[in-house]
């Protein structure tokens, strides 16, 4: 099983974001992906400085190194920044929207396909594949049934497996939108927002009327409250075929997360528990325990 770093989801300043990646250089990551994925305005890192990172880690770290486009294409000037990305000529590109896969597939570039792409069903993969897909990241939300069908029905069509790469690890990305819900919770225009989302490194907790956490607020970008964690799950997770497994970066406790899980693939016990969520991979709310759902 290998373990991948996911792209920085949050908005961290520059420097922030080059003491993280020094520090992840350190660690037992076989694959660290690079970009911003969420919003075109956060520009503490341009392409050319993704492209230069890269180049110092790996001089540093043995992991491979993919560069993750933006998920939410809504302009012609992000759409041209993503043909850039899509020509870097160096990494590996992760598509996150349909119009990268477009590229890459007229570039007959290989690409990962991440997770926003929403693939679930071995028909599906078997398109993407064609264009050029490497390595699959289910949608969040995937369960581990879900993930086993579509394998199953990509072998029957005859079409080669791409590696799986399972979200193990983070807050889950669940929705994206044209608005920005952190500069609204400031009072300010998206376009003229100051880049306030650095003020949270961790986004912004978003609670239900009763007081109980409910969702994180990133930017245009709608995430889980909890910290979803599959270590408890390592089992289900070899058992559906993952060949990967992503740990999404936090502002802190990135390094403990990450010797949990290698240590558990290098053949520790997994925990019984653990804190966070994990609801989705057992077909539940995303929001419940396997615990909370009756399932252990």
């Amino acid at each position: 099983m290998k373990l991948s770093l996911g792209p920085v989801l949050f908005y961290w300043d520059r420097q922030q974001t080059l003491d993280f990646y020094a520090n992840m250089a350190e660690q037992p990551l076989d694959v660290i992906y690079l970009g911003e994925t969420v919003c075109s305005k956060r520009r503490a890192m341009m392409l050319d400085d993704w492209l230069g990172l890269a180049r110092d880690l790996s001089e540093a770290s043995s992991a491979q190194l993919v560069l993750s486009g933006l998920t939410l294409v809504e302009a012609a000037s992000e759409l041209s920044s993503l043909r850039r990305l899509c020509d870097n000529g160096e990494l590996l590109v992760e598509a996150n929207d349909m119009g990268a896969v477009q590229l890459m597939s007229e570039r007959k570039l290989p690409f990962v396909g991440g997770p926003a792409l929403n693939l679930y069903n071995g028909h599906a993969l078997a398109e993407l594949v064609a264009s050029g897909m490497t390595r699959w990241v289910p949608p969040v939300e995937a369960s581990g049934k879900l993930i086993k069908s579509a394998r199953t029905q990509l072998q029957e069509l005859d079409v080669a497996l791409p590696e799986i790469e399972i979200f193990a690890y983070g807050h889950l990305p669940l929705a994206y939108s044209a608005r920005c819900f952190t500069a609204r919770a400031e009072n300010r225009p998206k376009d003229d927002c100051q880049f306030c989302c650095q003020n949270y490194p961790e986004g912004i907790p978003l609670l239900s009327q009763e007081g109980e956490a409910l969702f994180t607020i990133n930017g245009i970008q709608t995430m889980s409250a909890a910290v979803s964690n599959l270590l408890a799950d390592y089992a289900g997770l070899v058992d559906s075929g993952a060949d990967l497994l992503r740990l999404s970066p936090r502002a802190a406790g990135m390094e403990e997360a990450i010797g949990a899980f290698d240590a558990v693939r290098k053949g520790a016990l997994p925990p019984l528990a653990v804190d966070g969520c994990n609801g989705y991979w057992h077909g539940q709310p995303g929001m419940l325990r396997a615990e909370e759902a009756g399932l252990c």
